[in-house]
């Protein structure tokens, strides 16, 4: 039984005629024939009643009809993978960050270099606004990015970090022993912020539109450390991951009501084509995060 004897069954059964199943299959009618003759000679049981003037199957062929589509599939399923790998072997894959993050993006790469040497690899750094627009156009195949609560319209993602967001003040602020504050509070301060773009600061100006609060941001940073240093040494109020704020002994990390949220995440399109190797990529640093857990 020959793979080319399958798919002429089948491309007779599906268009019921002789002549058209070797024009789908770009053949003369007599080859398509001769090769459904060789199988029902194999076989022992014709396969079609050529008595009517539509062609049909017969029980033989009805019962040998979903076994042939299944194994032309298979064939099928298998050439694909075979050039699937051979697009990773020599593919490509761009990644893009925001500039402060806690995940292993270098131990990811590294990994995955050393098993896919000859893959090309390009990361780069951004705002999380522009990384969502690279990650939806197919620029860019994953990235590390923030996020508040919901997810970005196009994107799956992994979290790898979700915390509390805070106003963070230096020692000597009025502030220092307050353990909570409005988000109207902050109309009254300079306020030190990341630049718009980010997900941080989506999720303050959110929150001031939503209670139409009008805030003066006096410094912006392209960091949270940075935005602690600046609070540190007492220029404002900044507004940025708890956890920046508790690692500064020098700071005081104060709780906004409403409360704020925010994700950093690894994320990639959710529909579409995505490369062999960005699936590769994908299915690594999701092992990755699942293992470990958010930081």
């Amino acid at each position: 039984m020959e793979l080319r004897q399958l798919d002429y069954f089948v491309a007779v059964a599906e268009e019921a005629n002789f002549t058209r199943a070797a024009e789908r299959e770009h053949v003369a009618q007599p080859a398509v024939s001769a090769q459904i003759r060789r199988l029902e000679r194999e076989l022992g049981q014709p396969l079609f009643d050529r008595n009517r003037r539509a062609v049909r199957l017969t029980a033989a062929g009805e019962a040998l009809l979903p076994h042939a589509r299944a194994a032309l599939r298979a064939v099928g399923d298998a050439r694909t993978a075979v050039a699937e790998l051979g697009d990773l072997v020599r593919g490509s894959i761009t990644v893009g960050s925001v500039t402060a993050h806690d995940f292993d993006m270098a131990g990811l790469l590294a990994d995955f270099h050393r098993e896919h040497p000859l893959v090309d690899i390009t990361l780069g750094t951004d705002d999380s606004d522009a990384l969502v627009d690279g990650i939806r156009s197919g620029r860019l195949d994953a990235a590390i990015l923030s996020v508040g609560t919901d997810l970005p319209v196009g994107l799956a993602a992994e979290v790898v970090t979700d915390q509390r967001i805070v106003a963070a003040v230096a020692g000597t602020h009025a502030w220092r022993r307050r353990r909570g504050i409005a988000v109207a509070d902050l109309a009254d301060q300079p306020v030190i912020a990341l630049p718009v773009g980010t997900g941080i600061r989506r999720l303050l100006d959110d929150a001031c539109a939503a209670g139409g609060v009008t805030v003066r941001v006096a410094l912006e940073a392209s960091t949270p450390q940075a935005l602690a240093d600046l609070a540190a040494r007492g220029l404002g109020v900044a507004i940025l991951p708890e956890s920046a704020a508790t690692a500064r002994p020098e700071l005081h990390a104060v709780v906004l009501a409403p409360p704020l949220r925010g994700r950093l995440v690894f994320a990639w399109r959710a529909a579409g084509p995505m490369s062999p190797a960005a699936r590769v990529l994908v299915g690594m640093a999701r092992r990755r995060l699942r293992v470990g857990g958010p930081a």
